[in-house]
């Protein structure tokens, strides 16, 4: 398509019609994204059971199924057919993220005067309306990789639309690094640049804080048991029985993504609040998840239900919690005040913090090694304060001039 047969859109009137929608399958594929008829987009099945067969997660598989129904009711307010999409449409696609607004479910209530803004006492940003570059980028990656699958079985474009921009040219990987992974020659073309976010540790009193306002044993255990083993949300609300070892304090957790088991040690402290909770809970087998909450019954009248307590119901206790105390902490917070405690301690190498926070390479846990913005605010503000005493104190006599005389004339103690 030459320059001259683009079609010139009007981004900021085009407004997705609600299209389809994601639906929980059974079978194979976790998850399948639906047409208005409730027929499976045919497409997307196909490439979602490749990305099963692949071994990825449902959580991931959920993840791709949402970008690729944004994309499907785009290419529906354009007009376009999908096999028929070139880079304009994806370039206006991203253009059109950068500017639009998330269709909800529900209006903000509470939430829409904090929408965008930064919390004053964790001077971290509620989350906004709008689509972030990171949700641009990943958007971009999983039409990338769902383009390349339909071209290599013979459907879709000739060309993906999703392009790269090579950084340079010549043979691919030509200086790599050993010591670093592999990555692909470029990036994306329309890709939007992201800020480097660095880890910020949650203050001891914000910690204390944060901890008080839990109303239960069980939420003061699943509180200390984040803080000491740096666990992600879903690898602690995973925990089964039979995962805790109270003998040698360890609590074996499923890492995301690969599901590989991994024995981290926890404190005293959150093991006595775990002793507690499950004091409370009685009867729990040993194949039985370890932490449950109380739900009422479908139909009324029949009192409450015990079930597993679910990632929704957590930041239900959390959101509770920031509300009490004009916050907005999150369990990510939690890990990252621990990675950076255990780091600062000296009393362990970067490969000990690796093993715990569970990461592939390194590099990944290297982030931690940079200082924190609050490390360095307290460090310049006792720079500041020695400064000021300094100034405080008499200024020497001249040369010439007796300390005690000066003291006998002008009154004071002679420095």
């Amino acid at each position: 398509m030459s320059l001259s047969d683009e079609v010139p859109r009007d981004l900021q009137s085009i407004r997705l019609a609600r299209w389809g929608r994601v639906v929980p399958a059974e079978g194979v594929i976790p998850y399948m994204v639906v047409d208005p008829e409730g027929s499976a987009v045919e497409p997307i099945r196909r490439f979602l059971r490749d990305i099963v067969a692949r071994g990825h997660s449902a959580g991931s598989v959920r993840s791709y199924a949402f970008d690729l129904h944004r994309w499907w009711r785009f290419l529906h307010a354009i007009d376009v057919s999908w096999d028929r999409a070139t880079s304009a449409e994806v370039r206006d696609f991203v253009l059109w993220m950068g500017q639009a607004k998330k269709q909800q479910r529900a209006p903000r209530t509470k939430s829409a005067a904090t929408a965008g803004q930064v919390n004053p006492i964790t001077r971290k940003p509620y989350p906004g309306d709008g689509y972030g570059a990171r949700t641009i980028r990943h958007s971009n990656a999983v039409l990338r990789c769902f383009y390349e699958f339909v071209i290599e079985a013979g459907d879709g474009p000739l060309v993906n639309p999703v392009r790269r921009d090579r950084g340079r040219r010549g043979r691919a990987n030509v200086h790599h690094n050993p010591l670093e992974p592999f990555r692909p020659e470029g990036r994306l073309r329309y890709n939007p640049k992201v800020s480097r976010q660095r880890p910020r540790a949650m203050p001891d009193e914000r910690w204390v804080d944060l901890f008080s306002a839990m109303q239960s044993s069980r939420d003061r255990a699943i509180l200390a048991l984040a803080m000491t083993i740096a666990a992600r949300a879903s690898e602690l609300l995973g925990i089964r029985a039979v995962d805790v070892d109270w003998g040698d304090q360890l609590v074996q957790v499923r890492r995301k993504g690969t599901g590989a088991r991994r024995w981290l040690p926890a404190s005293a402290e959150s093991f006595v609040w775990l002793r507690l909770y499950l004091d409370e809970l009685k009867d729990l087998g040993p194949n039985d998840l370890v932490w449950w909450t109380l739900r009422r019954r479908t139909k009324p009248g029949e009192g409450l239900t015990r079930r597993p307590l679910n990632y929704d119901a957590w930041r239900a206790v959390l959101r509770r919690a920031n509300d009490a105390l004009g916050t907005n902490w999150t369990m990510h917070d939690l890990r990252h005040t621990s990675a950076l405690r255990m780091v600062r301690s000296q009393k362990l190498s970067l490969r000990d913090v690796q093993v715990i926070l569970g990461h592939a390479h390194l590099t990944t846990t290297q982030v931690y090694l940079v200082e924190d913005d609050d490390e360095v605010l307290r460090r310049v503000h006792r720079y500041l304060a020695d400064r000021k005493e300094a100034a405080a104190g008499p200024e020497p006599v001249a040369v010439g001039y007796d300390a005690d005389d000066l003291a006998v004339l002008l009154g004071g103690v002679a420095p």
